[in-house]
């Protein structure tokens, strides 16, 4: 005999809405039955949709166990199924999370807040073992006391990818040890055979000093101001420059060189870890202004020319005028990665950096005949850390620059391709808008710049201004070798005092930005030409790297040299400031 219950077993919802009969269901409720079939089909689609999630996703009691699993959380811990999981793990606390001190730090919170947000923890998984995830807890006080709905994302490699960065910091540490080692050798061997180099040697031993201690707190220079590490880098690179061109021995030029290059490596590290860094978390953000595509491409291509020249490798460029809207300091960093990758790759031939206009759009390429990239490698060049094998001699890359280069490819909306044969060569090509407002606001493109002559400088008073000691005394040296009268100062007080005892008026002044006592060399610029009744031509000189320094120093229409200086920027920067004068205030 049937139960109560079981007389009714068979009936479904539209039984119990008077809907028994297919003809009254169709002729008197056919809204009411569409309407159950689309809940029928929304049941349907949210069951499918949390049975083939690729997160996990339970809800459970925080004194038991499991209520309801899906199949990623299963897996994500490493058990056959949900049940098989929700059977085995009947306690939360002890048998899922990995520290029972993780699950009740969350507990306690989940409890204050009703909520955790993406919180990393460590579960067991079946084999006893910890997986790492970011778990995000719902508290349900509807369905219970401590009832919660969870979100489950396995960070196995996010944890792995971090690890390895870790390992790479303390082998660059290793590294830059060992290096330091070898200058103090090397310093020791200068001191016995050439007593008037003593007191370089001095100060090169305080820039690595400086250096090594900037090492040590290597797990914090990405937050703090770039300023402090790159100062001391500025005083070896400037000293180090001198230097090369001194008339050495062959075995003291050979040290220097190395010395050279080891800067170089920091200082191109430095930067790309601070780009990578600001890129990550989206702080770059570009200034989208009208810019000369051909003045810029033709710029780089002085820059690069004797650099290609000292590699013995054919350099060439093709410019023409054309008008973009684009942020020119991040145009030129790409392009400038490329480049550097291009000559750094191309054992012996040629690199060729051309420009060409496709309807709206314009593509700027990086042509070289080097080493190449198997076609499956392509596409990793772009990943952080990647290198190719080295062709050459040298100095090798840590595996970032191409990485910048597509990250800010995208932040300013452009295409990136690679096309590349083994060992005959690759071609980089970046693919840009071309906004026709921008091509209305065109300047006449600027005539091609003479090379820098030997003696452009000869003569010229620049006034340097820099509350580093060290700094001062390095762009003395270098400058000196320029041919230039230099005049130094900490401050405006002093810059004014220089001037006065002097009796000059400087051809051009070179200012750090950030001075003492919250001053900066803008108002040291503007102080020397009030005093001089003069507009005097200036550029800033920073290590400050900030999209707020950027913008601030534009308003002022003051050029911006970014420290560590390279010695060919800045004599190109002071060449132009002497020969192109601002107009008298």
């Amino acid at each position: 005999m049937k139960k109560h219950s079981d007389e009714h077993s068979d009936y479904d919802v539209g039984d119990l809405l008077g809907l028994g009969s297919h003809s009254v269901r169709k002729n008197y409720y056919p809204e009411l039955q569409a309407r159950i079939d689309e809940l029928e089909r929304e049941k349907n689609r949210y069951k499918w949709l949390f049975e083939n999630a690729l997160h996990g996703i339970f809800q459970g009691d925080l004194r038991g166990g499991f209520l309801v699993l899906n199949p990623a959380m299963a897996k994500i811990c490493g058990y056959a199924g949900p049940e098989d999981l929700k059977k085995r793990v009947r306690r939360l606390r002890e048998q899922l999370f990995y520290t029972i001190g993780e699950f009740d730090g969350l507990r306690e919170e989940l409890m204050d807040f009703d909520r955790v947000v993406a919180r990393e923890v460590r579960l067991r998984r079946a084999d006893g073992q910890p997986v790492d995830v970011a778990v995000t807890l719902l508290r349900r006080p509807d369905l219970g006391a401590e009832v919660v709905e969870a979100f489950v994302l396995d960070i196995t490699e996010r944890v792995e990818a971090r690890k390895r960065l870790e390992q790479l910091n303390a082998e660059l540490e290793h590294r830059v040890d060992e290096r330091t080692r070898a200058l103090k050798s090397a310093n020791e061997d200068l001191r016995y055979q050439i007593a008037e180099r003593k007191k370089v040697e001095q100060e090169l031993v305080v820039a690595v000093e400086a250096a090594k201690e900037a090492n040590r707190s290597k797990d914090k220079y990405l937050a703090a101001a770039s300023h402090d590490l790159l100062q001391p880098l500025n005083a070896a690179r400037l000293l180090v420059s001198s230097l090369q061109d001194s008339d050495l021995p062959d075995r003291e030029s050979h040290l220097v060189d190395r010395v050279h290059r080891a800067l170089e490596g920091a200082e191109d590290l430095l930067a790309d870890l601070l780009d990578i860094s600001k890129l990550d978390q989206q702080a770059m953000k570009p200034d989208l202004v009208p810019v000369d595509v051909g003045e810029l491409v033709q710029g780089l291509g002085e820059e690069f020319e004797p650099v290609a020249r000292d590699a013995g490798l054919a350099f060439r460029v093709r410019h023409r005028a054309v008008t973009a809207r684009t942020d020119p300091r991040m145009m030129t960093r790409i392009l400038r990665n490329l480049l550097s990758n291009a000559l750094r790759y191309t054992p012996q031939g040629r690199v060729l950096l051309a420009m060409r206009r496709r309807r709206d759009r314009l593509d700027l390429e990086v042509w070289d005949t080097g080493v190449g990239i198997a076609p499956d490698k392509l596409e990793d060049v772009f990943t952080e850390f990647h290198q190719l094998p080295q062709a050459g001699k040298g100095r090798k890359g840590v595996g970032l620059g191409l990485a910048i280069v597509d990250r800010m490819a995208r932040v300013l909306g452009c295409q990136i391709q690679v096309t590349s044969t083994p060992g005959k060569g690759s071609r980089f090509r970046l693919s840009l808008p071309i906004d026709s407002t921008a091509q209305q606001l065109a300047t006449p493109a600027a005539p091609a710049r003479e090379a820098v002559l030997a003696h452009t400088l000869e003569e010229t008073v620049v006034l340097v201004i820099d509350n580093e000691p060290d700094i001062l005394v390095s762009m003395q040296a270098l400058l000196e070798r320029w041919g230039c009268r230099v005049l130094l100062a900490t401050d405006t007080d002093e810059a004014l005092t220089q001037c006065r005892d002097e009796k000059v008026v400087p051809d051009a002044i070179l200012a750090d930005f950030h001075l003492d006592n919250d001053l900066t060399g803008c108002e040291a610029i503007y102080a020397v030409r009030h005093h001089c009744q003069t507009g005097i031509p200036a550029a800033i000189i920073t290590a400050d790297r900030s999209d707020a320094c950027r913008r601030l120093l534009q308003a002022q229409s003051l050029p911006v040299l970014n420290k560590p200086v390279k010695p060919n920027r800045l004599r190109a920067l002071l060449t132009s400031l002497v020969s192109s004068p601002v107009a008298a205030e």
